[in-house]
């Protein structure tokens, strides 16, 4: 506890002058009792000691003692529960995100949804987004400027393939606020082994049909997250059953392919969400939280010295009333 005026604590002196002079105060009525016993005005053998002569005072100059250290200003460090990281909404920009089998298609559906989480999360919420087709870019590096995330996401255009282990190293990146490459076989190559740090309180939405259609292996690149305390809820978009896209005059199929998406929610203890229709792709970002935490906070507890006053004053001046008809 600190207090913002600690020169009004040396009010608190005026504390032992008055139990000195409640004391003084016992002993002169102690004495004159004495006095009036020995002149035989008092009958000794009826008194007794009045075990509760002491509530009163005590209670009242404990008031007067919150009171004075109140004047001072005190702080107190509390904890508060709250909400707060850095949440990276990873799409799947490939070709096969325009498919119509979530409607109005894929990509669009991913988008709307995604402006309705945006819109949900507290400031204390970083939000970054990422694009990923055949390479991967971070379209807006985490902020707590909606705009600009919102800004990101509409941006987002449907071509090329699917390189889902690029999107998460992008992710990653943007995360730990520097660059990770990797090779080829998913290995790191810019990072110093996989020290990246460890980031508990980040996480990655992937929105993806699953489809990988290049390297790196997105299962290798999904240990890395997972190395770096980095939790992934990928959100499976389109249908099993699949459907037919017609690009540039040539048809092309595409389903949904929920295995690679499971093997990587499991492998960085995140949680897989399969959304069949745009409804359904609204529930799963309003089930996507991270943790709460704990974050201390200062402050100024002047109220809570003032009502516990108040309650010790109005018990002291309850028990004296009660005792001796009187307040005081």
């Amino acid at each position: 506890m600190t207090f913002e005026w600690p020169r009004l604590l040396l009010s608190l002196l005026a504390v032992p002058v008055l139990v000195v002079a409640y004391r003084s105060q016992l002993r002169r009525r102690d004495s004159r009792r004495a006095q009036l016993a020995a002149e035989g005005l008092v009958a000794t053998g009826m008194q007794r000691p009045d075990r509760w002569r002491h509530v009163a005072p005590v209670l009242l100059i404990g008031a007067l003692t919150l009171l004075l250290a109140s004047l001072a200003r005190p702080s107190a460090t509390v904890s508060e529960p709250h909400r707060e990281g850095t949440v990276i909404l990873a799409f799947d920009v490939s070709t096969s995100m325009a498919a119509k089998d979530l409607a109005p298609t894929r990509l669009d559906a991913a988008k709307a949804a995604a402006r309705t989480f945006v819109a949900k999360q507290p400031s204390s919420i970083r939000l970054g987004v990422v694009a990923f087709g055949d390479s991967a870019v971070i379209s807006q590096q985490p902020t707590d400027d909606r705009a600009q995330v919102l800004a990101a996401i509409d941006r987002l255009v449907p071509q090329g393939g699917t390189a889902l282990g690029r999107g998460i190293v992008s992710a990653i990146s943007a995360i730990a606020g520097k660059p990770v490459s990797v090779d080829q076989s998913g290995q790191d190559g810019a990072a110093g082994g996989h020290d990246l740090g460890y980031y508990g309180s980040a996480a990655v939405v992937l929105l993806s049909d699953g489809e990988n259609t290049t390297d790196p292996d997105p299962l290798v690149l999904a240990q890395l997250a997972s190395t770096a305390g980095v939790r992934i809820y990928p959100v499976g978009l389109g249908s099993p059953q699949g459907t037919v896209l017609e690009v540039d005059g040539f048809q092309i199929s595409t389903r949904l392919d929920e295995a690679t998406l499971q093997a990587i929610a499991k492998t960085t203890d995140g949680t897989y969400y399969a959304a069949t229709d745009a409804p359904s792709l609204s529930k799963v970002y309003s089930s996507i939280n991270l943790a709460w935490t704990a974050r201390t906070e200062r402050h100024e507890i002047t109220s809570w010295f003032a009502a516990f006053a108040a309650v010790l004053l109005l018990l002291g001046a309850s028990v004296s009333v009660l005792r001796s008809g009187r307040v005081v």
